[in-house]
């Protein structure tokens, strides 16, 4: 019987959240885990940032003041509290492309923490798994690039020398 280690076991975990978009038999990406138009093969990442809603709660005037010829006061003004909900920015949604699971593998993890630790975002030591550390160091260097994510983005790959840069036309 084959057992899983517990380094490979956290490899599997790691890799988990990147989402291969692989065709099904009409070639659609039907059921993937990608946003609409996702190229056959590639894998994506998403990003959701909350909506900032606000609570407002405000006195609504249901009757005014009714008063004599002379302005006294015979009944006051009635007013009721109502509060609402308020959307202040709606939902987002970001979807990136990241490295598929077959490229992720542990020289590549490797390579990538050596990366990470020449711009001394990661100081622990190359262990070629995708740990804590390793998420944390790959979230503070994309998050200046726009992407508070630590699943490594494939820009992020590219800007970090790792993955090849298409040439285009």
């Amino acid at each position: 019987m084959i057992r899983p280690t517990l380094s490979s076991l956290a490899l599997a975990l790691s890799l988990a959240a990147c989402q291969t978009v692989a065709p099904n038999a009409s070639g659609s990406n039907l059921g993937a885990e990608a946003p609409p138009g996702a190229a056959p093969g590639t894998c994506w990442g998403k990003q959701d940032t909350p909506a900032v809603i606000e609570t407002v709660t405000e006195q609504v005037q249901l009757s005014p003041a009714e008063t004599d010829a002379s302005g006294k006061i015979l009944s006051p003004a009635t007013y009721a509290t109502v509060t609402r909900q308020a959307i202040l920015q709606e939902r987002v949604t970001t979807w990136y492309e990241t490295p598929c699971a077959d490229v992720q593998t542990p020289d590549f993890i490797a390579s990538v923490q050596r990366a990470l630790a020449a711009r001394n975002l990661y100081s622990g030591p190359v262990t070629a798994r995708m740990d804590p550390r390793t998420r944390a160091a790959i979230q503070r260097y994309q998050l200046p690039l726009g992407l508070d994510s630590d699943t490594l983005s494939l820009d992020s790959a590219r800007r970090l020398g790792l993955v090849a840069t298409p040439i285009s036309d």
